[in-house]
């Protein structure tokens, strides 16, 4: 990918990945399989299972998959699938059981939350039948920061090699002691490659972020960050002096009003302050923004071709959650109108897509980053 020496700007006129690839079934059934289903996908929260015996179930590529915590502790993936004929072990999306065992609801198999099988449904076992090879089937798990991963394939890649930034970039926002204050979970009709698209370009902001254009005059002006500038000017969308990468002068978090709902973490770096946002991304499925007094982290999953589920969490110290007095809405109203205007120009965009299927489109200048994920996508031979 070519770029600029003093900005990173693609240099010469690339082309998009072809409508096709975000309408048609085949394509998404290849990503499924060739991203989804090899990738450590981001599951949830610590918190979703704290005690012991609590459980999670949710998809992940047309997968079923069981987490739970067992008696000493320790999290568990399994497939959500008994060994006896296939059925789901559990009907709800979270739980506890009342003991500990995972009994299947149709022909009472048991398991123990280790996994391994105690008994069949039936008074005569046939000859020769090995308890001991009809446990679950256990897939990896790791816990980063307070998030449960799994991964599908039993052959994983690096689990760093997922990350955008070195694995402790959060770690000042001590994320693994925080708790959810609100969750939206909001369901988009756009493939979910269009999303991550839209997140890796600014050149949307100025017209369909003017709240958020405002809050961070480097948006205001199509751009990621200060460095996009090739012309390096230094003047904001209000004509006075562009305040680099941060927010505008006298705001210190992405509140309604600039102004923080809670105490800010104590341990940030006095960049990460002056900045007011640090992304970190987890391909495919997660991407965590720490502010100066909370973090937001957005979940995604395709649900089809042209369906995408978005899961977004508020986090908060614990302690802060507790104090008399404390609203988070001022900063949830404010992120849920970004996110709203994001879900509303995706679907714009999908519906543009289906109109013209055998079309292509162009990559622009400040979209090195898009043609980044593109040639990820390549690489993984997930699209031609």
């Amino acid at each position: 990918m070519a770029t600029d020496l003093d900005a990173p700007l693609l240099r010469e006129s690339l082309p998009s990945l072809p409508a096709r690839a975000y309408l048609d079934p085949l394509s998404h059934e290849r990503e499924l399989r060739r991203i989804w289903r090899r990738h450590w996908i981001c599951a949830g929260r610590t918190e979703e299972i704290a005690n012991a015996r609590d459980f999670l179930r949710f998809v992940i590529a047309d997968r079923g998959v069981l987490l739970l915590r067992d008696d000493q502790g320790e999290v568990h993936a399994y497939l959500d699938s008994c060994r006896h004929r296939g059925a789901s072990l559990c009907a709800s999306e979270r739980g506890r059981f009342a003991r500990a065992a995972i009994v299947c609801p149709y022909h009472a198999w048991s398991y123990d939350l280790q996994g391994r099988l105690l008994r069949t449904g039936s008074r005569h076992p046939p000859a020769g039948f090995d308890r001991d090879a009809h446990g679950l089937r256990a897939l990896p798990v790791r816990d980063w920061s307070g998030f449960l991963f799994v991964c599908l394939d039993p052959d994983p890649p690096p689990f760093a090699a997922g990350f955008d930034q070195p694995l402790d970039r959060l770690d000042a926002w001590r994320l693994a002691d925080c708790v959810s204050a609100h969750r939206t979970v909001l369901t988009i009709a756009c493939n979910w490659k269009v999303f991550w698209e839209n997140y890796n370009e600014c050149l949307h902001c100025p017209g369909v972020h003017p709240e958020l254009s405002r809050l961070v005059p480097v948006y205001g002006r199509g751009l990621l960050e200060a460095a996009d500038d090739p012309d390096g000017r230094r003047t904001g969308v209000d004509g006075g002096p562009a305040p680099g990468d941060g927010l505008r002068r006298g705001a210190r978090s992405w509140t309604t009003t600039g102004e923080p709902v809670g105490p800010e973490f104590p341990g940030l770096a006095e960049a990460d302050r002056r900045a007011g946002h640090v992304y970190m991304t987890a391909m495919p499925s997660l991407f965590v923004v720490g502010h100066v007094d909370y973090a937001r982290a957005v979940r995604l999953r395709p649900l089809g071709p042209e369906t995408t589920e978005l899961r977004v969490d508020y986090l908060f110290p614990r302690q802060t959650l507790a104090a008399p007095g404390f609203d988070p809405a001022p900063a949830i109203a404010f992120a849920e109108r970004v996110l709203g205007e994001d879900a509303a120009i995706c679907e714009t965009n999908q519906r543009g897509l289906r109109a013209a299927p055998d079309g292509q489109g162009v990559l622009m200048p400040e979209e090195y980053l898009i043609r980044g994920f593109h040639d990820w996508l390549r690489a993984e031979g997930a699209i031609d």
